[in-house]
């Protein structure tokens, strides 16, 4: 006889194995005495197993986790889940109601981690979702873009010393992995001290729904799930030779202010002294070439072509002896992802997840 799951409580309500609940978890009202609530959806298999948390919007105005939760919890094959899921699609709903990376007191939620019952508007939602959540899970992916007018290109930024944190980074499936050092305050370091494996998803933009993005996270998710044994593996998984990790990054920054005119895009192998952009005066006087320091990958860049000097313009990946490999990879991985790939209809989890197998 196969070994039954146990009840699970969130938030005061029980959920029984092989259930689907949505709980909301009271946080601090709005001034107009609105109630606001943490929601929490659940679906709790009938056989034990890992319990994976997927938060996204922990900054407000990241939106793409939204989506790609929507997505994840429409898949058929959760029927067969083994442990628990339980996702956020809103973590920080008072900056997400106002479009905004912070809450109302101005703090970067994910510089307030564990938080504090008594402390800031910012560290009594850390402490709710840490107390109430995060303790109950094995697991973490957390789902985030670039900031307002910065691209990113899907990545995978973990802690790669933990060899838990490797395997499921891989396991993800994205092009692009980077060995990211714990922040103070960040929800990855609160799950870290409490030996939870957290993989950090970044792809796309802040207020924009990015289809290629959104695909590949919610791809990578669901073979983070196969890894872990939630659901049943499928030969077609990602493997890892499909996945190459970057020695180190930087972000190339503009010698002088001025309107950019960028010549690159996400993903494009640049050489040593590739011209990456023109800066000039808006009437293309005094115009100054921004160089790549190094042979890279472009996996980050700005959007906008009003430049102050010292801003952030490209963020480029070093891969020292693997340069052309992670190159193809990358060109496979649109082809795979490319919206434009499609005939007609974009892509539905639940309706077609040809692309999840």
């Amino acid at each position: 006889m196969s070994e039954k799951n146990t009840p699970l409580v969130i938030g005061g309500v029980e959920i029984a194995p092989g259930e689907t609940r949505s709980v909301d978890i009271p946080l601090a009202a709005m001034y107009t005495h609105t109630d606001v609530g943490l929601t929490v959806h659940i679906i709790h298999g009938k056989r034990p197993g890992p319990c994976l948390l997927v938060t996204a919007a922990v900054h407000g105005d990241e939106i793409n986790g939204v989506d790609i939760i929507r997505r994840v919890l429409g898949i058929k094959e959760l029927s067969k889940l083994r442990g628990t899921l339980m996702a956020i699609p809103v973590v920080n709903v008072h900056g997400f109601l106002n479009q905004s990376r912070y809450l109302p007191d101005g703090r970067d939620l994910n510089r307030c981690f564990p938080g504090s019952q008594q402390g800031s508007l910012a560290g009594r939602v850390a402490h709710t979702l840490v107390n109430e959540i995060l303790q109950h899970c094995t697991h973490c992916i957390d789902l985030h873009t670039g900031a307002r007018h910065r691209a990113n290109l899907p990545q995978i930024r973990v802690d790669l010393s933990q060899q838990e944190n490797q395997e499921l980074a891989l396991a993800f499936g994205s092009p692009v992995v980077l060995d990211a050092k714990l922040r103070d305050g960040s929800l990855r370091m609160a799950a870290s001290e409490r030996g939870i494996p957290l993989l950090l998803y970044e792809a796309g933009e802040a207020l924009r729904f990015d289809e290629f993005s959104i695909r590949a996270g919610t791809r990578g998710i669901i073979n983070v799930m196969r890894q872990l044994n939630m659901l049943p593996r499928k030969s077609r998984l990602t493997k890892d030779s499909n996945v190459t990790i970057a020695d180190d990054s930087r972000w190339v920054r503009a010698p002088i202010s001025g309107v950019m005119r960028p010549l690159v895009q996400l993903g494009a192998k640049v050489k040593k002294r590739t011209v990456l952009a023109y800066i000039s005066d808006p009437i293309g006087m005094n115009q100054i070439a921004v160089y790549s320091p190094a042979e890279a990958i472009v996996i980050g860049l700005t959007n906008l072509p009003l430049i102050h000097e010292g801003e952030a313009l490209f963020h480029l990946a070093n891969y020292h002896k693997q340069i052309h490999q992670v190159a193809d990879q990358v060109v496979n991985f649109h082809e795979t992802f490319d919206p434009g790939q499609d005939d007609d209809e974009p892509f539905f989890i639940g309706e077609d997840d040809s692309l999840l197998n």
